[in-house]
């Protein structure tokens, strides 16, 4: 079973497609709906969600981007989904503009290969990405849905600890979701992330480098993105579109962002398609 935590704010059709297309009985799906979305839309996915017995809603909060609330509003889903009491190996995060690129017969039979195995993305923050220093040693505060910054003067790391950055999409093993959600160990790292910049591309990486936590890591997050510039602060993922088909179906990654429905919705039709051949052809490998 895979237990899914996928973060919503805007395209409720979009997000109904994305549900549809991951779908599986025996997996668990938790949805965050940005308490900043307007009323309709949580209504119309509250409606949706009603039919399925294995689907909740997390109370919304309000996320902003490049604050904690995000990796907050991931710590609360995993917490969550430990509590349900149900026997899921793996977690996922999505947001609700990613897409799969596979079944969730073969994302299920490929987990089940690698079970204890922690998919994400990790690098030595201040030897690759000293770019992104800035993150971790300026004071940041998240209030009224804005990010301040205060660069006066560098924040000193924790002791004894590597900074580490990696994506905020992420395939994690029941074992550290325990582990990140009771170890007091933790504790640290959240208080000092709480004040940093886009902390969820470095709180989980740094946890799981940086304590007792052991497991086998493998340095992919199994997602096809599209990093390009956006300003001269950072990256954001380019909207994939039917000129991307033959890159996207022949990827061996499992999930792929980001979509925008107002751009191009025939690359979905693309996918879905795809996803149902591939799905028959590895029923009858299977067999």
């Amino acid at each position: 079973m895979i237990a899914y935590l996928i973060l919503t704010h805007r395209y409720p059709a979009q997000f109904k497609r994305l549900f549809n297309a991951i779908y599986h009985p025996d997996n668990f799906y938790l949805i965050h709906i940005d308490k900043k979305s307007n009323a309709e839309l949580h209504e119309d996915i509250k409606q949706f969600l009603s039919s399925y017995q294995n689907a909740k809603i997390l109370e919304s909060e309000n996320t902003v981007w490049g604050g904690y609330s995000l990796v907050n509003a991931e710590l609360r889903g995993i917490k969550h989904l430990l509590t349900l009491g149900l026997d899921w190996k793996f977690f996922i995060n999505l947001s609700g503009q990613d897409f799969p690129l596979k079944s969730q017969k073969y994302i299920r039979n490929y987990l089940e290969e690698h079970i204890d195995n922690d998919f994400l993305k990790i690098m030595n923050q201040s030897e690759c990405r000293a770019d992104t220093m800035h993150r971790i040693e300026n004071y940041v505060t998240e209030v009224d849905n804005e990010i301040i910054s205060e660069p006066v003067f560098k924040r000193k790391f924790l002791d004894g600890v590597t900074p580490y950055i990696g994506n905020q999409w992420m395939i994690l093993s029941r074992k550290f979701c325990e582990f990140i959600t009771h170890s007091p160990e933790v504790e640290r790292f959240k208080q000092f992330y709480e004040h940093t910049l886009i902390a969820d591309e470095g709180f989980f990486q740094t946890v799981i480098m940086n304590t007792s936590y052991t497991s086998t890591i493998i340095n992919d997050d199994k997602r096809a993105i599209d990093w390009i510039p956006m300003g001269t602060i950072k990256l954001r993922p380019r909207d994939f579109t039917t000129e991307d088909k033959l890159y996207l179906t022949k990827s061996n990654n499992l999930f792929a962002r980001k979509f925008d429905e107002t751009i191009d919705l025939k690359i979905l039709d693309m996918l879905d398609k795809h996803i149902t051949q591939t799905d028959s052809k590895f029923q009858v490998i299977s067999a």
